[in-house]
């Protein structure tokens, strides 16, 4: 995990105190359809620069399905969600899912509700057609409080129920910290996957975050069967410790020490897997737009 990701996921949260659609019944169905999509925070600099321009290039590529990381002020990389939505429409591509922080301060206690700013969320994501509202970061604070920590995985729960309302389902998605963070005797990751509903929570597990603090993605798919609705496909590479104290990156599928081909082959015959979505972070001096290129032909070649 970068030490940008973290800037990026810190500021959002305060900023907001396959070719076919998804299917209707997607979160009913026993036999579900499963879709390879693309994280846009791999292309992160690039849609800051031209978002209209860079999503035709990745439509371009072969990809249907974007996942957004970037929902500031009611807007999705500058446009309102119906505005996305027409951009996304008009490339032919399916937004299906997208990362927004929530966090504790998005429960109004007064009110026994969500505050206003959170409904938003939920609404502008419905209006661009996700089917999963991603919230990709825990507070610090929360980790080690127990007491604290169970109230948010409530709340957890009742966004679910908020969502589901919109045909919609919550999700978390994880870094490394939930490995490393110990819950009595259990990780922080057992203990979210533990507390949250499955028939309201979803859980897209990033197989690339967690590899470097130990945690090991296919004994997390063997544990908890069907919990992965969406997985983030990473690979990795060791480098130099970083400023972050992590030793590795991202790089091209494949091209690492993580067996993701087994992952993805786990996660479909048993972890419930439906949304597999290419992320990388880092390029080794590669164009980022000609990696998740690489990245999506692999898939490809994988049978995905």
């Amino acid at each position: 995990m970068q030490n940008s990701r973290r800037s990026f996921l810190k500021t959002s949260a305060i900023a907001i105190a396959g070719a076919a659609l998804l299917p209707d019944n997607l979160l009913a169905t026993e036999k579900r359809l499963q879709r390879v999509g693309v994280q846009l925070y791999s292309v992160r600099d690039a849609m800051k620069v031209d978002p209209k321009g860079t999503l035709k290039k990745l439509a371009d590529a072969g990809y249907n399905h974007v996942e957004h990381a970037n929902y500031v002020d009611r807007k999705f990389y500058g446009y309102t969600a119906k505005e996305f939505k027409k951009v996304l429409t008009d490339l032919e591509l399916k937004m299906p899912s997208g990362h927004t922080v929530m966090t504790a301060q998005h429960w109004d206690a007064a009110k026994n509700d969500f505050t206003d700013a959170w409904k938003y969320t939920i609404e502008d994501a419905a209006t661009v057609g996700q089917k999963y509202v991603i919230s990709p970061w825990l507070d610090e604070s929360l980790r080690h409080d127990t007491d604290a920590l169970k109230r948010f995985m409530d709340q957890f729960n009742k966004c679910g129920e908020l969502c589901k309302k919109s045909a919609m389902k919550f999700g978390y998605h994880n870094h490394n910290f939930e490995i490393s963070t110990k819950v009595g005797d259990i990780t922080l990751y057992d203990f979210i996957i533990q507390n949250t509903d499955p028939a309201l929570v979803a859980q897209q597990m990033d197989i690339g975050n967690m590899y470097s603090t130990g945690g090991v993605a296919l004994d997390f798919i063997e544990k908890y069967p069907g919990r992965f609705e969406s997985l983030h496909v990473k690979d990795e590479i060791k480098v130099p410790v970083k400023s972050d104290g992590d030793d590795t990156e991202s790089t091209i599928l494949g091209a690492g020490v993580l067996p993701v081909k087994q992952i993805v082959r786990a996660a479909s015959k048993k972890g419930g897997t439906v949304l597999f979505i290419i992320e990388q972070e880092a390029y080794q001096g590669k164009d980022p737009v000609d990696c998740v290129k690489i990245d999506l032909q692999i898939m490809k070649k994988w049978g995905y």
